[in-house]
């Protein structure tokens, strides 16, 4: 799960910040962002959240936001497959609401060109070497044959597992660095110089464009990619939290709390 636990922090934060109004089902005033576009079918990890926010409210309830439990969860994911580490900030809050709205809209997609995916990460504050650095978190998981279809023909090893006909096979999964998939490494960028990129959103970081130097440096340098990965996830935690007053500590992640 350490790459989903990843992504769910990274899709949290990206929707009107590190607030976990990702974690929200439906009801009649609020619209889930677990269905938006890149959300559904796709983000996991919402069973693990849930698993420890009820030890910790048998422990200490009302305490630890979901919020809080998300980055965390994120920063033990990747040590726990030999990633970087980092200090988390601690303090969010929880949202009362959801934005499916913002899920459809910032969030980066996978056939981004390079512009409009520097254009989503600046608009969060976070820099194109922010935006190579976090995206070197691809070095383990899976991607859906749906969002590489596009790309994989020409490339038999990639075929066998996403037949080209739209709808046959969406939902089978690659591994999105197909040399090391289960380590976190800076393989990626290597597989990125050699024009292995599973996805176009991946590959563009490579491609002639502003951000080639900084792929051709993680592909030299591992520590400078784990230091600015780690640096990268702080500062991505720390977009517009929930704090003070605003916003509340949910008792269970799905919902909001109701009123006393």
């Amino acid at each position: 799960m350490a790459a989903s636990l990843i992504r769910l922090h990274f899709h949290d934060c990206f929707v009107q910040g590190c607030d976990a109004s990702i974690l929200l089902d439906d009801t009649s005033s609020i619209t889930s962002e677990k269905t938006a576009r890149p959300n559904a079918n796709s983000v996991r990890g919402y069973e693990v959240i849930d698993d420890v926010k009820s030890q910790l409210e048998s422990q200490c309830p009302g305490i630890v936001s979901c919020a809080d439990i998300v980055a965390v969860a994120a920063r033990d994911a990747s040590e726990a497959v030999n990633g970087p580490t980092w200090t988390v900030n601690l303090g969010r809050r929880d949202s009362t609401d959801a934005s499916r709205a913002g899920a459809e809209s910032d969030l980066p997609g996978f056939n981004d060109p390079l512009d409009r995916l520097v254009e989503r990460f600046d608009a969060k504050g976070l820099s194109a070497r922010d935006m190579v650095a976090l995206s070197g978190s691809h070095t383990i998981g899976q991607a859906r044959c749906a969002t590489f279809r596009g790309r994989i023909y020409g490339n038999a090893t990639r075929r066998g597992q996403c037949p080209s006909v739209a709808g046959d096979g969406n939902n089978n999964l690659a591994p999105l660095d197909l040399v090391t998939p289960n380590s976190f490494d800076n393989n990626y960028f290597r597989n990125l110089m050699e024009r292995r990129g599973l996805l176009q959103s991946d590959q563009v970081l490579f491609s002639g464009g502003s951000t080639d130097s900084i792929v051709d440096e993680y592909s030299r340098d591992a520590s400078a990619f784990n230091s600015d990965f780690a640096a990268a996830m702080v500062r991505m935690g720390d977009i517009e939290p929930l704090t003070g007053s605003r916003g509340e500590v949910r008792r269970v992640c799905t919902a909001v709390n109701a009123a006393a």
